[in-house]
């Protein structure tokens, strides 16, 4: 899948500009394979995928590549992703200074996914259309989902909060910029996803509900 995304990269040239249009966002939160945990939440088997990664980063380090991650709940879930991230193996870079740099091969961690496991009811969701849904005793034919929106949004909170801050305290990960996304749907949502640490803030469910009109009403001035 990498060496196809790079063909499309090489054919639209998209490595010569100053920065790259396209970027890999690898989901560790998925698939959703039964009688396994996502890989996210057994770090060490996403080892060889991360290897992966580096090698083609390796090779080419205008390729940008990032993880997204679900929500964590304790610290060792947290401690294992640095861990993970950290012992892949660093490309030494010239600084516009003329000295030598590390550089990790991931750029960007986004926090967070869905949170799994969840059940609502059907008259606790809203029906945008007429569906067969809304007589069914649960939101959800498959009875089980993932946690969106506004109830995630503390969750992702501390979630972007904790990487940021476990991020900046790591030599060669500090450069590692974080995406919050998790119950963004108001302008006052963004400015809390900035202020714990955010550099780009991302929506799911306001776009999912509004389309593009999401980003005009999330687009205000920034407040720090």
């Amino acid at each position: 899948m990498i060496s196809a995304i790079q063909s499309l990269r090489a054919n639209l040239r998209d490595a010569e500009g100053s920065s790259s249009r396209i970027a890999i966002e690898l989901n560790t939160s998925c698939p959703n394979i039964q009688d396994s945990p996502p890989p996210a939440y057994n770090f060490l088997s996403l080892a060889p995928l991360l290897n992966i990664l580096a090698e083609h980063y390796r090779k080419d380090t205008t390729l940008t590549l990032g993880l997204k991650l679900p929500p964590y709940v304790c610290s060792t879930q947290f401690e294992d992703v640095i861990r993970g991230i950290s012992e892949l193996p660093i490309n030494v870079v010239a600084n516009e200074d003329g000295s030598e740099g590390r550089r990790n091969p991931i750029a960007f961690l986004t926090c967070t996914n869905t949170l799994g496991s969840s059940l609502i009811f059907s008259d606790q969701a809203e029906h945008n259309h007429e569906s067969s849904l809304s007589t069914c005793q649960f939101a959800l034919p498959t009875v089980i989902g993932g946690l969106a929106g506004e109830s995630i949004h503390a969750l992702s909170l501390g979630n972007v909060h904790t990487f940021a801050q476990l991020l900046a305290g790591h030599a060669t990960l500090r450069g590692i910029k974080v995406i919050g996304v998790g119950g963004v749907t108001s302008p006052e949502a963004v400015n809390r996803m900035r202020k714990v640490g955010a550099s780009v803030v991302g929506c799911a469910t306001l776009l999912g509900k509004e389309g593009v009109e999401a980003f005009e009403r999330l687009s205000v001035r920034r407040q720090d």
